[in-house]
């Protein structure tokens, strides 16, 4: 316990000191906000994958590997391709261009602005303050499940401590002190996941020794999962079943894509002066996202093989259905007592950097893009943002301290359907407008808020009433209508949403973004073609520019 309590002291020392030199560097809002657009591109690389990359993917999607398998490693393609090599080459260098010119510190004033709109920046900013939270609240749930048994504490002392360390430093020191403990919790965060790839195989075998095992294991995946689709963990799920749909449109497309349309990601575009840097950025964040996910996904497919060779079952029979236990208790059981403490520390850093990027955007988006706008910008901004951050902290650990209870009471899991929620609405309500403000001359200010407007409202009703994942649980669709999802119905144990089959298609299996995203993009342009561009949008310096 001594040797673990020195790391974490360690850790902890080092992730306040770089807090502190992030406050001892904001003077200004546009510090605060926006790192004084001169942060060095591999702190800003670093900084967006840690952000990226939290204990959603290594506790929950990591846990999600155990019962899907290596299917999960397309989400690992497309958070390399589209995470980074879209996201940087097709979005970074026009959002960085565009942000300097309109002076934008946020995603929805970078919205408002370039549609000259103060609905669309106040619309923008509601959103990501209404559903961030849950995103946040899933990290912090993460995080604390995994610290509390290793420190042997309590789950909510674990919470409020972990919360309000993070909260600090945030509060504090604005956008640089989250970049700055970023580059540093990503090098803690690379080291530790690659040796625990590393110790795996060792301990499985090898490489190819490891993967045949985990092949051979497919007679022995649990009934229900084989009922759902599954075939097999190195194989995907059967073509249209209730896994397939589950993996490919909530898991692989609904965070893959999502990804694109994240303000808490956007933001760090903005960063640096120059598309020189930003191309600089593209290779380490290249190669930390791949090792982040690719061995999370890796590890938690091959726990199956560990607890079947230890007679205990499958992962999921192992951790008693709680998918959001198998990498921890993997951890303690598999590996020796000196990597549980390295482990906890990449834990740590995995929330923390996700974390302190929410509290910064979701404080951002109340202060600055909702109450500042409606106020017609007056007040001390630092000040404001700084109100903000504490009120979003607060709502946050609300959320991770009730949702564990109630989800549990569900027969749920929330880590990383959480993640998975917010992605996918970002994706929906966000990426039509935005790809119009980079690329387009013609979508007007009428057509981007009528898209953002539907995006958001398909996915919302889709969330509560259609997708049984989330209807069943929030218990809003039985309430109304006496059925879990519109288009489902209950297992005969009450635990499952079986999907109603219309048109060939088990909608209630379907994520929100499937249906909500091209229903954005459709409404984008019917009224883009229905209405006339507003002239001289945007304007920068008395003159009209282009993306």
């Amino acid at each position: 316990m001594s040797a673990m309590f020195w790391v974490v002291f360690v850790y902890l020392g080092v992730t306040c000191y770089l807090g502190y030199l992030g406050y001892r560097h904001t003077r200004s809002a546009q510090d605060y906000l926006i790192a004084g657009r001169k942060m060095h591109p591999a702190v800003m690389a670093l900084s967006y994958g840690a952000t990226f990359i939290s204990t959603s993917a290594i506790v929950g999607f990591g846990g999600a590997a155990a019962v899907f398998g290596m299917s999960l490693q397309w989400l690992t393609f497309l958070n390399v391709f589209v995470g980074i090599l879209i996201a940087f080459v097709v979005f970074g260098g026009r959002t960085r261009r565009l942000g300097h010119q309109l002076d934008a510190h946020t995603f929805p004033e970078f919205l408002g602005r370039r549609y000259d709109s103060k609905f669309i920046q106040v619309f923008a900013g509601l959103a990501i303050f209404a559903f961030m939270p849950l995103y946040a609240g899933a990290v912090l749930i993460g995080a604390a499940k995994c610290v509390a048994p290793l420190l042997q504490i309590e789950y909510n002392t674990a919470l409020f401590f972990f919360a309000l360390i993070v909260f600090v430093y945030v509060f504090l020191g604005g956008l640089k002190a989250v970049m700055y403990t970023d580059a540093f919790q990503a090098t803690v965060m690379l080291a530790g996941m690659v040796l625990l790839l590393w110790m795996t195989y060792a301990m499985l075998g090898g490489v190819v020794p490891a993967h045949e095992a985990l092949t051979a294991a497919a007679d022995k995946v649990p009934p229900p999962l084989v009922a759902a689709g599954h075939q097999g963990w190195t194989r995907m799920p059967a073509f249209l079943s209730s896994q397939w749909w589950t993996v490919v449109s909530t898991i692989i497309l609904g965070v893959g894509i999502g990804v694109l349309a994240q303000p808490q990601l956007i933001v760090r575009f903005m960063t640096v002066k120059s598309q020189r840097e930003l191309n600089r950025a593209v290779l380490p964040g290249g190669i930390f996202i791949l090792f982040m996910p690719g061995v999370a996904y890796t590890v938690g497919a091959l726990t199956n093989v560990y607890f079947l060779n230890k007679g205990m079952g499958p992962s999921i029979a192992a951790a008693k259905g709680d998918v959001e236990q198998i990498i921890p208790m993997f951890i303690a059981q598999a590996l020796p007592s000196w990597f549980g403490a390295l482990f906890m520390v990449t834990l740590m850093a995995a929330a923390m950097s996700t974390a302190s990027s929410q509290f910064h955007t979701m404080g951002a988006a109340m202060s600055r893009d909702v109450y500042e706008r409606l106020r017609g910008g007056r007040g001390n901004s630092l000040l404001i943002n700084r109100i903000g951050v504490f009120v979003v902290f607060v709502i946050s650990l609300i959320i991770a301290w009730g949702l564990p209870r109630y989800f549990a009471a569900q027969g749920e899991a929330i880590v990383a359907r959480g993640t998975a929620i917010f992605f996918g609405l970002c994706a929906a309500a966000f990426l039509p407008a935005y790809l119009g403000a980079l690329y387009s001359k013609r979508v007007t200010r009428a057509g981007a808020a009528a898209g953002i407007v539907a995006g958001f409202a398909a996915s919302t009703f889709w969330l509560v009433f259609v997708h049984g994942a989330e209807s069943k649980p929030l218990l809003i669709c039985q309430a109304l209508f006496g059925r879990p999802s519109l288009l489902g119905t209950l297992t005969p144990d009450g635990r499952k949403v079986v999907s109603d089959v219309v048109w060939g298609i088990r909608w209630a299996d379907v994520d929100p973004l499937i249906v909500a995203l091209p229903l954005s993009i459709l409404v984008t342009v019917l009224v883009t073609c229905l209405t006339r561009p507003q002239p001289g949008q945007p304007r920068v310096n008395g003159r009209m520019e282009q993306p």
